[in-house]
């Protein structure tokens, strides 16, 4: 009983921030980018949210005329149905207004309002561009496709917990991810990875070791 009532929770949060994302978005404003640089990835997803909502409209139109000859049906459908329009419109607003952002010390992979992962600079191996459009659920790997589609592959050193949606902790070493423009990022990464790195070295200058291990594009 106690699991369920935590998934509910969990979902109607979700919910909300979804709802709050729709806010954000008709205001122009994001969601936790102060600290640095966000990188966008919800372009590749917009024709297919417009078309996932003129399904839904047309569902609207249809149903409200099979139903208009039972009016208390009639109601709960509408409201139900418009209801699905809008969380549709809010998934793609929260997918905008929390986009990845890239700051001195970790970079904070996001998708929608589901997933927010923060990886360590310091934890990095290796990140490239690498456009996927198949993806195969294994052990210590997380995916997190736009669109079908990933195009930025990131290798930890070290597992990070990534909390899914109803609160079940993962250890991923591996994470897929995709990025508007996936180049830019890979190089502002490479670059930010290097220069934690330097920072961490002793003093003189001298680079931590394995600040080179980071392939530029």
């Amino acid at each position: 009983m106690r699991a369920a009532a935590r998934a509910a929770f969990r979902l109607a949060r979700h919910e909300l921030r979804l709802l709050a994302g729709l806010t954000l978005w008709v205001t122009r404003r994001t969601h936790g980018t102060d600290d640095g640089r966000a990188l966008g990835y919800a372009r590749g997803q917009g024709p297919v949210m417009a078309g996932l909502a003129f399904v839904c409209v047309s569902e609207t139109v249809a149903m409200s005329v099979l139903l208009r000859n039972w009016p208390a049906a009639h109601t709960v459908v509408l409201l139900l149905d418009v209801y699905a329009v809008v969380l549709v419109a809010a998934l793609h607003a929260a997918s905008v207004v929390r986009p990845h952002v890239l700051s001195a010390d970790h970079l904070r992979i996001r998708q929608a309002a589901h997933v927010d992962l923060r990886v360590p600079l310091h934890r990095i191996a290796s990140v490239r561009r690498e456009t996927r459009a198949t993806h195969e659920r294994a052990e210590g790997e997380l995916n997190l496709p736009v669109g079908s589609r990933t195009s930025v592959t990131l290798e930890l050193t070290a597992p990070v917990e990534h909390i899914t949606l109803l609160g079940r902790r993962r250890r991923v070493r591996l994470v897929r991810f995709h990025a508007e423009d996936a180049g830019a990022l890979v190089r502002e990464l490479t670059r930010a990875t290097t220069a934690a790195d330097a920072g961490r070295g002793p003093a003189g200058g001298t680079p931590y070791a394995g600040a080179e291990r980071y392939p530029k594009e």
